[in-house]
């Protein structure tokens, strides 16, 4: 007998607690080539020299098997991510908190939980949003918590109405022109160790999914979010920072990130806008500023 989607539904939310732990490292060598790919003049990443925050990203590579990955270049559903029947999987916002630098040499472990589950129905259909918490921790201590949001769709419906544009939240003070290409791309996708075939495959992105071109990263996009604050604000320390993306990017146009601190000068807003001026990805961000 077929199951119900309610009995499905249920299925699934057996995931949320599930846990496993990773073990990590700090590779300044790492932290060196993004800065080289975000053509930033940063000196080597010297062992015990603090990594920027969110540069975790690069320390825990999944290992994970040709055999053992989907048709789209993601692992397969079903092990420690909840097989969710939907095709099509996304990167939908991120929250960090900093409680202290990982630096380069750190011998890192990850404790990564299935917080939450939940399904929604938009205009392209059915959605079911999971969250993944991660605890960082660094010479035995807690320095980085975070928390993903990976947003699984049905596959593209041709003519599916697009979602309605969104301004840009205020005028910037800070502001960067992106020139993205596949080169940029691939570099990220390959230190990230993200085979996400609509990042690097232009036929998979265009035909199969629906997109006008290769997916700009969204942790990509979050990075950029926080070095544009790092540029503008290099005597700040970053504390938190929650993004959520609203609009995709591609690999053959140009877009602007942009940035403004807050009157309490405690806070800022950074965000990031499609060529045509929309809402792309929207963050705000805590700092602390040097005594």
């Amino acid at each position: 007998m077929a199951k119900t989607p309610q009995a499905e539904a249920d299925r699934l939310l057996e995931w949320v607690g599930r846990s496993e732990i990773t073990s990590g490292y700090a590779y300044g060598a790492l932290a060196d080539v993004l800065s080289a790919a975000l053509d930033r003049d940063d000196p080597p990443h010297a062992e015990g020299t603090p990594l920027p925050p969110g540069w975790h990203w690069l320390c825990f590579p999944e290992a994970v098997k040709l055999a053992d990955t989907g048709y789209d270049g993601h692992p397969k559903t079903g092990g420690f991510m909840p097989p969710v029947p939907l095709p099509r999987r996304m990167w939908a916002g991120n929250r960090m908190q900093f409680l202290r630098p990982i630096r380069a040499g750190d011998v890192l472990e990850r404790k990564s939980t299935i917080a939450d589950l939940r399904f929604k129905t938009g205009g392209g259909g059915k959605l079911c949003f999971v969250t993944v918490r991660h605890e960082i921790f660094a010479r035995q201590e807690l320095a980085t918590v975070e928390e993903h949001d990976v947003v699984y769709r049905e596959a593209a419906i041709p003519g599916a109405p697009a979602a309605k544009p969104r301004p840009a939240p205020a005028e910037p003070i800070w502001s960067r022109t992106i020139a993205p290409s596949p080169v940029l791309l691939f570099r990220f996708s390959a230190l990230t160790m993200n085979s996400h075939r609509i990042h690097y495959d232009r036929g998979f992105a265009v035909d199969q999914e629906g997109y006008p071109g290769l997916v700009f990263h969204g942790p990509l996009t979050m990075i950029l979010l926080m070095d544009l604050f790092r540029r503008k604000m290099p005597e700040a320390t970053m504390r938190r920072i929650a993004v959520r993306a609203t609009a995709p990017l591609y690999d053959d146009r140009r877009f602007e990130i942009q940035g403004a601190p807050s009157e309490s000068d405690e806070e800022a807003r950074l965000w990031a806008l499609t060529p045509g001026g929309d809402l792309a990805m929207l963050g705000d961000a805590s700092y602390a500023r040097a005594r």
